[in-house]
């Protein structure tokens, strides 16, 4: 490779936003950050978006264009501690940005401790998190960032990213690639450009000096042989999180519990592997068995309650017992039919007979007339539509093949007849 043990990825690193490829809507002529930049004020910032989209690059960028002492910490081994020094240090230099990655692991005590520094302005802050910062970061600081949404790479992005390395990069130029086919770096990239650029330079490392072909077929061939090479990054954490998943999705508790072990030993945040399972447990199990929701939040609950590294036996109790779950997407299925209905039909008006009618006025525009009272009739149901006109009749839920939502089928059979299949 490259003389320098620097990876391509940061030899290649953008300096200013002329080179700078994605996220158009923050970075464009005229967008917020590039209005900032040039505007030559900063202010605090949260960056949330998936891996390798740009976070550390613009916070670097953000820097040198406003001439700011620069300080980066990991929140996977800083301290409260570690953001004191920074602060005292940036409080004798007189104005600073911090850069935190990965900020939705800090604790909220470490969060705590960088309140008074941002809002008297002796550190202007940019945290990076893959992680929903209104669930991560805590409130009080939140109210002193302005939250930028990064946007995952498309594939234009990302072959410019590499076209971009081979003229900027001296040693990828000299190596003259000709990528045929696209399709597998792209694939095993995930969208992270960090990733793409490690792999481009692995591939051309590892080719004959004489054939500087890529393709498809080359591209996996490498990529087999030289796993542990391409991950000692730790770049896998996505991968892993992702077979955890459909592991349990695919009802096999062996798999799922092994590779909750592999993100146990890796150091992964407890609360990370929860909140997924939580998630998986409405998407992909649902109403089939509705308890594996309730088992997966209390689960989250005591994570955060207990720690690791007691908190891996909840872990793997919840784990296994949402693999062992049967499954259901029905529910997810019912909200994305339903999102996709109301984006095509607009804000169509609510029947007048199930309208609110708390004043007199409304009451005689005949809001509510006609409503009828469920419990009022046998069986506590009375055949009455509840959609508008012009969807009435629509069924957006079908319950799923499994014992738990037969149940549910033969009731709305019984209630509403043909919808369901009488």
């Amino acid at each position: 490779m490259a003389d320098s043990n620097m990876p391509l990825a940061e030899r290649v690193r953008p300096q200013g936003l002329e080179d700078f490829i994605g996220q158009e809507h923050l970075v464009g002529k005229g967008k917020v950050l590039e209005q900032m930049i040039h505007g030559g004020k900063g202010h605090s910032i949260i960056f949330w978006g998936p891996p390798g989209v740009g976070k550390t690059t613009l916070a670097q960028i953000i820097a040198r264009s406003l001439n700011m002492p620069f300080f980066t910490l990991s929140a996977i081994d800083s301290g409260v501690k570690d953001v004191r020094a920074v602060i005292e240090t940036s409080r004798r230099a007189g104005h600073a940005l911090l850069f935190i990655d990965e900020i939705h692991r800090f604790n909220k005590a470490q969060q705590d401790s960088l309140l008074g520094a941002v809002e008297k302005g002796i550190i202007t802050l940019i945290g990076a998190t893959t992680e929903n910062p209104s669930f991560e970061v805590i409130g009080a600081l939140l109210s002193r960032c302005q939250v930028y949404i990064l946007k995952a790479l498309n594939e234009e992005h990302l072959m410019n990213l590499v076209n971009q390395s081979k003229i900027k990069d001296k040693w990828l130029s000299e190596q003259q690639l000709d990528i045929q086919e696209w399709d597998a770096l792209i694939q095993l990239s995930g969208g992270d450009a960090r990733k793409l650029l490690n792999l481009t330079e692995l591939i051309a490392a590892s080719l004959p000096g004489n054939d500087k072909r890529v393709t498809n077929a080359i591209v996996q061939d490498i990529v087999q042989k030289k796993m542990a090479v391409y991950d000692k990054s730790g770049e896998m954490h996505y991968d892993i999180i992702s077979a955890f998943i459909k592991s349990l999705r695919g009802s096999d508790p062996n798999a799922a519990v092994y590779y909750l072990a592999r993100m146990i030993e890796g150091g992964e945040d407890p609360k990370f592997i929860a909140r997924r399972m939580v998630i998986l447990a409405s998407e992909d199990i649902g109403n089939a068995n509705p308890n594996a929701l309730l088992l997966a939040t209390s689960c989250f609950q005591a994570v955060e309650m207990i720690g690791y590294p007691e908190c891996r036996i909840i872990l793997s109790q919840t784990a296994t017992y949402l693999a062992s779950s049967p499954k259901s997407n029905a529910a997810y299925m019912a909200i994305n039919h339903a999102q996709a209905l109301v984006s095509r039909t607009g804000d169509l008006s609510v029947p007048l007979h199930i309208r609110n009618a708390p004043t007199g006025l409304m009451k005689k525009l005949d809001y509510g007339k006609g409503y009828e009272y469920a419990h009022d009739f046998a069986g506590n149901f009375i055949n009455q539509e509840f959609l508008p006109d012009a969807i009435a009749g629509t069924k957006l839920y079908d319950p799923g093949n499994n014992a738990a939502e037969a149940r549910h089928r033969e009731y709305l059979r019984n209630c509403w007849k043909e919808k369901y299949g009488y």
